[in-house]
């Protein structure tokens, strides 16, 4: 299978599993990919994702060049039948997304990445999206993601020069949290959606809803929305489960409700 799905304590962990392609995307991976996040957005089981690749020298190098789809006119990739999933299809959810990225994120790689919610990687890592070197544009959010997530001068250095970026600088640049060594990137990663999994679901997905919708708005309707929220967690029962634990000393059981 080109993408493998697993559980373990409330984090989903899918796996890019085309190594020998440098788990480049092909059609089965971008079917793979959107089943698997389908599956995390409607299990109640699930709080938390990662999403990595297999192998120790790709998390993904972009689409595979050498398994291209038949070429389609613009009216039958609107208007046909069967088509492929958009490659960010699903992700646009409220459950955390974090991203082990170890080894090459190239073009997509990198798209897919930049679409997830905290990005850490191993030392042997770069980012590139080099799309412009072959007439083309990063069409998968890359234009956009990029440039509000590090500076816009870097991100128009990275997009206009199709430049590899190593792990240290992309560290620097604000593109990852965390570099850590490839034998200790999994472990990083469950690390942190096991602290994630352990919150009150209903606030954490709040949080993700919160951020992601108010860095597109003006801040006093972004404060509005945020008090809004609050109110509405207000009175569930894992807020005040969360009360009465700090008091008593003890670790919360939240329920979600």
């Amino acid at each position: 299978m080109s993408v493998l799905y697993e559980i373990r304590d409330g984090v989903a962990i899918i796996t890019l599993n085309r190594r020998e392609a440098m788990n480049s995307l092909n059609p089965e991976t971008r079917e793979g990919l959107s089943a698997a996040w389908r599956s995390v957005a409607t299990d109640d089981a699930v709080f938390c994702a990662i999403l990595t690749g297999a192998g120790d020298q790709a998390f993904c190098a972009g689409a595979d060049l050498k398994a291209m789809m038949p070429k389609e006119s613009v009216a039958e990739l609107k208007f046909g039948g069967k088509r492929l999933p958009p490659l960010l299809a699903g992700m646009d959810m409220d459950k955390p997304i974090i991203c082990a990225i170890n080894g090459y994120a190239m073009g997509g790689g990198m798209e897919l990445a930049l679409a997830c919610d905290i990005r850490i990687a191993s030392e042997n890592a770069e980012f590139a999206l080099s799309e412009v070197r072959v007439g083309s544009i990063p069409g998968a959010g890359g234009t956009q993601r990029l440039p509000r997530t590090i500076s816009q001068s870097d991100a128009m250095l990275m997009l206009l020069t199709g430049d590899r970026v190593a792990a240290e600088d992309a560290l620097r640049m604000g593109i990852v949290s965390k570099v850590v060594s490839l034998s200790q990137l999994m472990d990083t990663a469950i690390a942190i959606a096991s602290r994630i999994a352990r919150n009150a679901p209903l606030s954490v997905r709040a949080i993700k809803q919160l951020v992601r919708e108010g860095t597109g708005i003006p801040l006093d309707r972004a404060l509005a929305l945020e008090s809004h929220v609050l109110g509405i967690l207000r009175d569930t029962e894992d807020r005040a489960e969360g009360r009465k634990a700090f008091r008593e000393k003890r670790s919360p059981v939240f329920l979600g409700r």
